[in-house]
């Protein structure tokens, strides 16, 4: 288990409550003190973590243990179809897109998927999309335009790969097709930030009706580390550029980029991978029901509203 040093103390104690459930679950006298060790776990997470600086939420969304979109898939939807390739290159594995049931109602999803381990991030390319990712993405796009069904995303990566093949096979224009594929889609589309989103790579999933984020998920143009590099020329000041950035989930929600924050479970959606897709579960069922009264034109239309009131403000 990956744990960060600033988060140490409660990883500790998450371990501690784990052992103690099992231990509860065959003798009820343990359950006066696991309460008391949840209790304490949950207090300590909530003084920690109400002091996180906005690079430390950053590395949280990055947590090597966080749930990617395949742990979700696994827990939120039942009948998974995994489709792949583009149709025109080849698959690429830093994009899983299927079809799936949500509570009984049939549903387009599509993420960002990173692997565990060496062996695996290879083959996931780090969640770093080649171009062949996002047509496959538009494939599924128009699948769902198509026959009507709602589509999921989840956006997890620190932006699409840019490798020279990656530039030579057309990658903005990839990028660029995905964006106008989600903008016209006839359909119901909520994304959901539940790790890092990385620039062009994170929004090519990210044109919805909705956008949630959880609660240690960032968003951003460019990662902290690249915008330090940018603006001075030190990729240590990192600190700094999130800082700036506004890239963390209040700060999101304050600017009207997402539109809810998902909570995570005490120390992060990394402790426990079941409740956390429990939480995302409710927001999720809320917010795509919440769109069912829009018509097709009507769904279209306020996405277009949706992201025209970006950055506009009155002085």
């Amino acid at each position: 288990m990956f744990v960060l040093p600033f988060e140490k103390p409660i990883a500790d104690l998450v371990e501690k409550v784990r052992a103690l459930r099992a231990l509860a679950a065959s003798d009820r006298r343990f359950e006066p003190e696991l309460a008391r060790l949840e209790e304490k776990t949950s207090r300590l997470a909530r003084e920690i973590f109400a002091d996180l600086t906005p690079i430390q939420k950053v590395q949280l969304s990055r947590h090597a243990n966080r749930p990617y979109t395949l742990d979700y898939v696994k827990r939120l939807f039942t009948g998974w179809v995994e489709l792949k390739g583009d149709r025109r290159f080849a698959e690429d594995p830093s994009i899983v897109a299927g079809l799936a049931s949500f509570h009984g109602r049939s549903v387009v999803v599509v993420g960002h998927q990173k692997g565990r381990g060496t062996k695996e991030n290879v083959k996931r390319n780090f969640g770093m999309p080649h171009p062949e990712g996002y047509r496959k993405a538009i494939r599924m796009y128009e699948l769902a335009d198509k026959f009507g069904l709602p589509v999921l995303t989840f956006i997890d990566t620190p932006g699409a790969y840019p490798g020279i093949g990656a530039e030579e096979r057309g990658q903005s224009e990839a990028i660029g097709a995905a964006l106008a594929a989600m903008a016209r889609a006839r359909v119901p589309i909520v994304a959901t930030i539940i790790g890092e989103g990385g620039s062009g790579g994170a929004l090519a999933l990210g044109v919805a009706n909705r956008v949630l984020v959880l609660e240690f998920g960032c968003y951003s143009v460019i990662s902290p580390e690249g915008c330090a590099a940018i603006l001075w020329n030190d990729g240590a000041r990192a600190d700094e550029a999130a800082a700036q950035l506004k890239i963390t989930a209040p700060e999101l929600l304050q600017l009207g980029v997402v539109d809810a924050v998902v909570e995570e479970p005490t120390g992060g959606a990394h402790q426990d991978h079941d409740e956390a897709a429990r939480m995302l579960d409710v927001a999720l069922w809320q917010t795509l029901t919440s769109l069912d009264g829009l018509t097709g034109d009507e769904l279209v239309d306020d996405r277009y509203q949706r992201f025209r009131a970006l950055g506009s403000f009155l002085a």
